[in-house]
C-alpha cells in the first residue's frame, strides 16, 4: 500500500495517536515507529521497514564506519508495536522528544511509510519544500539516488 495525503490529529494523555481510519487494515499486523533523518518519525510495517534495510542500509559493509552508524541509527530507535482496537499507536517518549512531537500532529502519506511531523514543524518544512519544488524535481530528473 502506498501512505498519501494529509491528516491533522494530536497524542492523546496516554502518548497515543490515532492512525488514519484508511490505513488500519495495512497495519493491523503490526507497526514499526522510528526517527526518520528529517525532525518527524516515520511509521511503517515491519515487513516495509526491513524492505527499506534491506535496501539502503544492509548492502553496504559493516566495515564502513558511516554504514555501522546508519545501521545504528536506524535500528536502534525503532520500536515494535500494534494498534490497539480503537486505531491508536503509543509512541514512546524517547521518539516523541526526538521528533518534537507536544501537540497537535500532522501524518504525511510518504509512499513506503507514513511520517509524524509536529503541525508546526510540518507547515515550515512543507512551505520549504513548495518553494523548492522545481529544483527538488529538476534533481531527480536523472533518476533515483
Amino acid at each position: 500500500m502506498a501512505f498519501r495525503g494529509q491528516h491533522e490529529h494530536s497524542l492523546d494523555s496516554k502518548d497515543r495517536l490515532t492512525v488514519p481510519a484508511k490505513y488500519r487494515e495495512a497495519l493491523s499486523e503490526g507497526v514499526v515507529l522510528a526517527k526518520g533523518p528529517d525532525t518527524c518519525l516515520w511509521l511503517t510495517t515491519a515487513k516495509d521497514f526491513d524492505s527499506i534495510s534491506d535496501t539502503y542500509i544492509e548492502p553496504h559493509s559493516p566495515f564502513s564506519s558511516n554504514a555501522r552508524k546508519m545501521r545504528r541509527l536506524f535500528n536502534s530507535g525503532a520500536f515494535e508495536s500494534e494498534l490497539d482496537s480503537a486505531g491508536r499507536v503509543r509512541i514512546p517518549q524517547y521518539l516523541i522528544e526526538g521528533a518534537g512531537l507536544d501537540g497537535p500532529c500532522t501524518v504525511v502519506g510518504a509512499g513506503a511509510y507514513l511520517e509524524i511531523w509536529s503541525t508546526a514543524a510540518w507547515e515550515r518544512e512543507n512551505e520549504k519544500l513548495q518553494s523548492e519544488f522545481g529544483e527538488i524535481a529538476e534533481g531527480m530528473a536523472g533518476g533515483p539516488d
